[in-house]
């Protein structure tokens, strides 16, 4: 599963650690879901969305 996560990140100006407090995961989680190493479950991906101020899971995650 490809992200967008660092780009959204970045432009809101968080660090990995902020983002990972904001939904309730480690800093590692996070990292692991931005390199594509780890897929989150439907509850993570909205708490991500949400945080990142995006509408839609779509805009944040995309299925290969």
């Amino acid at each position: 599963m490809e992200t967008n996560i660092k780009e959204f990140r970045n432009l809101k100006g968080l660090t990995q650690q902020e983002l990972a407090d904001a939904v309730g995961v480690t800093r590692q989680t996070i990292n692991a879901l931005e390199n594509a190493r780890y897929n989150p479950s439907l509850v993570l991906a909205y708490k991500i969305t949400k945080a990142l101020d995006q509408k839609y899971i779509e805009d944040v995650f995309t299925i290969e």
